[in-house]
């Protein structure tokens, strides 16, 4: 059991997971300049590890020569839809990929911190954000106490451990955990995907999930002179 809460741990940061960094600075896309395959297999992997769908992972991507955090451009937790498809339009990705990568969210965890404001004083007045359905708010403040900003908290209550189409259930009810997920319910192309899955129980969510997902794999791809296939990971040839 402890293995598979560790990889749904790892499928969570490294599909679609927030800015989660150690001590010692290894955080999602540390591989991206190094081993950039790597990421790419542990997703396929932990994903099919928890009854997720399969994708191909072309190998051989190229390494970058510089590894800076500041390049890691990942969507926000706090963006609203505007921002979200944005920032997937500029990786090449389309709403439809927005709203199917938001899927992940059906596996892992968050902690307290990142919705304290959103439950607690979301427009500085003592008021959560009243895109939330009040019972789902009334519940996180159970775990959640306003000075508690470090307890866990499962994105997809009930199904945290199984790859499904369980999350576009929890955001039809307005149970999204964070901004970004409840946004999906603000555009007509991401509500409908939503309402689709939703009525007809997740039945192209796997293959849906599996196409986004080699789009993703292309996304910034290294080609002619830039980067390199190193011979050791840690360092540059």
């Amino acid at each position: 059991m402890a293995i598979k809460n560790l990889l749904v741990l790892a499928v969570f940061l490294s599909v679609l997971g927030g800015s989660v960094a150690n001590s010692k600075g290894l955080d999602l896309n540390y591989y991206k300049h190094r081993c950039p395959d790597a990421e790419a297999i542990v997703r396929r992997v932990t994903v099919q590890y928890i009854n997720g769908p399969w994708w191909p992972v072309p190998l051989g991507r190229r390494d970058g020569r510089i590894s800076r955090k500041s390049e890691v451009n990942l969507p926000s937790p706090f963006a609203g839809i505007a921002a979200l498809k944005k920032n997937f339009f500029d990786k090449g990705l389309n709403t439809k990929d927005l709203v199917v990568l938001s899927g992940a969210h059906t596996i892992g965890i968050s902690n307290c911190g990142l919705i304290n404001s959103r439950i607690y004083n979301f427009t500085g007045k003592g008021d959560f954000d009243p895109s939330m359905n009040p019972s789902y708010v009334r519940t996180l403040k159970k775990r959640c106490k306003p000075t508690d900003f470090r307890t866990s908290v499962e994105m997809d209550p009930g199904s945290v451990k199984k790859f499904d189409s369980h999350y576009f259930n929890i955001v039809s009810q307005k149970k999204g955990l964070f901004t970004s997920d409840s946004t999906l319910l603000d555009d007509p192309e991401t509500k409908r995907y939503i309402d689709t899955q939703v009525a007809t129980a997740g039945s192209s969510f796997n293959k849906d999930f599996s196409e986004s997902m080699v789009k993703l794999g292309f996304v910034e791809i290294l080609t002619g002179n830039k980067g390199e296939i190193r011979r050791k990971c840690a360092f540059v040839n």
